[in-house]
């Protein structure tokens, strides 16, 4: 399993937890090799290590700036030198030296571009939509912005508020992510302009081991980015 994850977190960790329990399988190709968060003392953080994860800390008011912060933790990143960077419940904007030296996976508990930013839930419910579900994409500089992996839908009950929805689509998004992070692991993927495919076919006939997604066509672990 050589290929490596480094996970950010900012509370409870559970996403964190349905991918420590998935790594114990080898035939999910991919390991946990370190765990980040923004602040001390979070249960994601304890999972890790009670996990015999490493784990790092790298706090925004420790620094000067956000820029001074964003490169504080591209480096503590890599140290551990992952092929990928899974964002699991992180609450900090990243900013372009870890996104350009790491491609970034996130959630969001919504099918983008419908309901970006942090009230997905509520807004969703506000709007009165009768289906709504969650996102796996790729990080790019913007809010919920970048290129979708993978979604699922969540149908929205009569009598659902925000607490209960929101628990039924975070059930959900759990499985995505492991089974998109997964695919990623074994299989590789590309990107071509906003489409993501996962698999190897393409990368194998383009470009070198390089990149990040800046719109130059590069390939990192099978992607292609054009």
């Amino acid at each position: 399993m050589s290929f490596r994850l480094v996970v950010l977190v900012s509370g409870s960790g559970t996403n964190l937890q349905a991918l420590l329990d998935a790594t114990t399988s080898e035939a999910f190709g991919a390991r946990v090799v370190a765990v980040g968060a923004d602040r001390d003392g979070i249960e994601g953080l304890a999972r890790a290590e009670r996990a015999g994860v490493p784990t790092f800390v790298v706090r925004v008011g420790d620094h000067a700036g956000r820029d001074e912060w964003d490169e504080a933790l591209a480096a503590r990143i890599a140290e551990h030198r992952p092929d990928l960077v899974v964002s699991a419940g992180f609450m900090k904007i990243l900013g372009h030296r870890v996104l350009g030296a790491f491609p970034v996976v996130n959630t969001h508990p919504a099918l983008l571009p419908s309901f970006p930013g942090a009230h997905a839930v509520r807004d969703a419910l506000a709007y009165g939509v009768r289906v709504t579900g969650c996102t796996v994409h790729l990080v790019d500089s913007g809010v919920d912005t970048g290129p979708v992996i993978a979604q699922q839908a969540v149908d929205v009950a009569d009598d659902d508020d925000e607490e209960s929805l929101h628990e039924r689509i975070k059930t959900v998004e759990r499985g995505l992510l492991v089974e998109v992070v997964g695919r990623m692991a074994r299989d590789g993927w590309t990107v071509t302009g906003r489409e993501v495919r996962l698999g190897r076919q393409k990368a194998s006939r383009e470009g070198s081991r390089t990149g990040g997604l800046d719109g130059k066509e590069s390939q990192r672990q099978g992607r292609t980015t054009k």
